[in-house]
């Protein structure tokens, strides 16, 4: 697991699952990655859906924080919550919540968006909407969560087995936990709970 400075983990899952992780727990404790507008921010800059003050900027400080405010803050949480919603439901083969699936519907349909070719600093990909900076990564990862639960993605969604983890990850492989510091901490208290036993 890798802390970015917004304050949520990033495992280089989907961005939906990314935004979902972004409620975690830390010794089982429940927490919020992304409390104010300046995490919002980061967190947007370090998953590439806001872009840096200046486009050429090293400095991981030059996030432009003032793209942001505590509407969009109160957007992105009610669309997490409904992409974890929708998550535990599709682990637990149960029904997906109707208000969640429409949640994620209207991010995924407005606005109106489409990807430009950028050639400076090198050649790629930028999002672009008819709506502001946040909207636009809202609606980029509310289409990541259309196609991940409504694609046959949906059969490797996990939710992590480490004790008191709270996090989801697409299964690749025999893949058991989110991270590696989940997956020693699952062995160390199957470890303690047989030498306990004998």
């Amino acid at each position: 697991m890798t802390d970015v400075s917004g304050g949520a983990p990033l495992l280089g899952e989907p961005l939906s699952i990314e935004l979902a992780n972004t409620s975690y727990a830390v010794r089982g404790h429940l927490r919020e990655g992304l409390e104010n507008p300046q995490q919002l921010a980061r967190w947007l800059h370090d998953v590439r859906l806001l872009p840096a003050v200046d486009a050429a900027a090293v400095d991981a400080t030059a996030v432009d924080a003032t793209a942001v405010d505590a509407a969009d803050l109160a957007a992105t949480r009610a669309l997490r919550d409904a992409i974890r919603r929708l998550a535990a439901a599709t682990v637990d083969a149960r029904p997906l919540p109707a208000d969640a699936v429409d949640l994620v519907n209207r991010h995924a349909a407005a606005p109106a968006r489409w990807r430009e070719l950028r050639a400076d600093p090198e050649p790629g990909t930028v999002a672009r909407s008819a709506g502001g900076a946040v909207a636009t990564a809202l609606s980029e990862i509310a289409a990541d969560a259309v196609d991940l639960l409504g694609g046959p993605r949906r059969h490797d969604l996990r939710a992590c087995q480490g004790p008191g983890c709270v996090l989801f990850f697409v299964r690749s492989g025999r893949r058991e936990w989110c991270s590696h510091g989940c997956g020693n901490r699952a062995r160390a208290a199957r470890h303690y709970a047989r030498n306990r036993a004998t």
